[in-house]
């Protein structure tokens, strides 16, 4: 009898066991039907959420780009407004810096022999700087030069870039030359020559000097520019070969509250003119050697006039005499129209003789500072012709 109840007992549980056992089974896979279904549910959620968040980040590049062409065209618009206002300014200080320039021709012919001539040169060496400044800014702004229908000996374009610049008596042109500069290049070369002038000038010291030789390369002509101020870093040389280069093109708003336009004009010259500038040398004294690069369709060999000497030789005339025109005898020209070089006549004067007098032709005595302003301004002669053509039919391009 106990044996049966024990056996009916094992069986009982046996019974509730294999029962828990099939419940826990069935409801172990009902939690796994549902957690599967969960599971693609978040899984379908996820991917939506994921298209949503897509469509979002397209929405918004798209946004960010309209705004940025749109704040770039604002820019750009601004950029231009403010590019024909600075060269409407810089035109109508160039104009007024070409009538102080006829008035003060005017005044030196009538004045030539008093001594307020000096001031008169000093009065033109500061019109010269300003119109520098003026054509540079007109060029930034997308002005044109000045027109030229003749060419032109380099060594007299690089006297009249000495001309406009501050300290141009610590500039020595160390050598002359028989090169002429077409037509074309010589306002672009003068007004570049000027700008790296000034460059060494205002990067050494008041005594330091400045030495100005050319050099045949192969077939390119170079003008090379030494000065003894600090030599620049590699970043510096970069970032002046990068605007010397000309290939990106500057903006008013990058230049500073203090702008220096000298390499960005030098850039935009350079590449519409094809010449090179080049920087990055180390010149004779530890400075900085520039270089323009100047290719053999900018430049002639032809036979030139010599070069204006530096000193005016001033004669006195009776009182009540009129002034009577010297005859000039006829020169030969070359195929390009260049006067041929003639046999001088007469000896020029030079800064050494300054203060000579000659007992047959008595003249004034002149001033060492007198003498290195004539001598200015007999090379800014070309400078002046520049500043008459800008004004006589051009046209802003």
């Amino acid at each position: 009898m106990n044996q049966v109840a024990l056996i009916w007992c094992l069986a009982s549980v046996a019974a509730l066991a294999v029962a828990a056992v099939v419940a826990l089974t069935l409801r172990s896979r009902a939690l796994g039907v549902k957690l599967r279904r969960a599971e693609a549910e978040v899984a379908q959620a996820q991917e939506a959420a994921r298209h949503q968040v897509e469509a979002a980040n397209s929405k918004l590049v798209q946004f960010q780009q309209e705004q940025a062409d749109v704040i770039r065209e604002a820019e750009q618009v601004a950029e231009d407004r403010t590019k024909g206002v600075l060269k409407g300014s810089a035109r109508f200080l160039q104009s007024l810096a070409a009538e102080m320039t006829t008035l003060l021709d005017r005044l030196q012919r009538e004045y030539g022999n008093h001594p307020v001539l000096k001031d008169l040169l000093e009065v033109r060496h500061a019109n010269a700087q300003m119109a520098r400044k003026a054509e540079g800014i007109a060029v930034l702004c997308g002005g044109p030069l000045g027109r030229r229908t003749k060419p032109a000996s380099i060594y007299d374009v690089v006297r009249s870039a000495q001309g406009q610049i501050r300290n141009f008596q610590r500039v020595d042109i160390m050598q002359g030359s028989n090169v002429a500069l077409k037509a074309t290049a010589v306002a672009p070369v003068a007004l570049t020559v000027a700008e790296l002038l000034d460059n060494a000038a205002t990067f050494s010291q008041n005594d330091a000097p400045i030495d100005v030789t050319f050099q045949r390369v192969q077939s390119n002509m170079c003008i090379v520019i030494d000065d003894a101020g600090v030599s620049m870093s590699d970043e510096d040389r970069q970032a002046a070969m990068e605007l010397l280069s000309g290939e990106t093109p500057p903006r008013l708003s990058g230049l500073g509250n203090q702008p220096k336009f000298g390499f960005p004009v030098i850039g935009l010259l350079a590449r519409q003119h094809g010449f090179g500038v080049d920087v990055t040398g180390v010149s004779r004294y530890g400075g900085v050697r520039a270089v323009v690069r100047l290719p053999e369709e900018l430049w002639t060999m032809e036979e030139i006039p010599p070069p204006a000497q530096d000193v005016p030789v001033s004669i006195r005339r009776n009182e009540g005499q009129p002034r009577q025109p010297q005859a000039v005898e006829p020169v030969g020209r070359t195929a390009h129209g260049l006067p041929k070089r003639g046999q001088r006549q007469t000896p020029i004067a030079s800064v050494s003789d300054a203060g000579r007098r000659d007992d047959s032709s008595p003249v004034r005595e002149v001033s060492p500072s007198r003498s290195r302003l004539a001598g200015f301004q007999r090379g800014t002669l070309l400078g002046r012709e520049d500043e008459a053509s800008s004004f006589e039919g051009s046209e802003d391009r």
